[in-house]
């Protein structure tokens, strides 16, 4: 049996593993992160994203929906517009979003050196 401090680190660590996989995704920061500039209508975040593609954009921005992070507002025109905006959850994901953004474009340098070097050190081992 685990002691009860243990029990609810455990606990913490499910719920947080749960969660995470719901949103943590390269896609979904990529998103809620085009999408704290403002509103945007589908192609244009799909243009401001990158190489991501239709399907899973739109699978991201329902699971974002669902979650609670996103809306979705249908203009009804002709054709129909569809413009999506971070709701106040998502702004408050925004702030750890962002975060994360900015310590990858600092570190990235430092990153790519470990990378170069773990590999010349595999080749070494060989």
């Amino acid at each position: 049996m685990q002691a009860p401090d243990q029990e609810t680190e455990t606990n913490h660590c499910v719920l947080i593993g749960r969660m995470l996989s719901r949103f943590a995704d390269k896609w979904t920061v990529l998103v809620v992160r085009a999408l704290g500039h403002g509103p945007l209508r589908f192609n244009a975040l799909r243009r401001e994203v990158g190489e991501i593609s239709q399907k899973v954009l739109a699978s991201t921005l329902r699971d974002l929906e669902e979650n609670g992070f996103v809306t979705r507002t249908v203009t009804p025109t002709k054709p129909p517009q569809v413009e999506y905006a971070l709701t106040d959850l998502g702004r408050d994901f925004l702030v750890p979003v962002r975060s994360l953004g900015e310590w990858v474009l600092n570190n990235s340098v430092r990153i790519e050196a470990a990378r170069i070097a773990y590999a010349r050190q595999q080749v070494s081992e060989e």
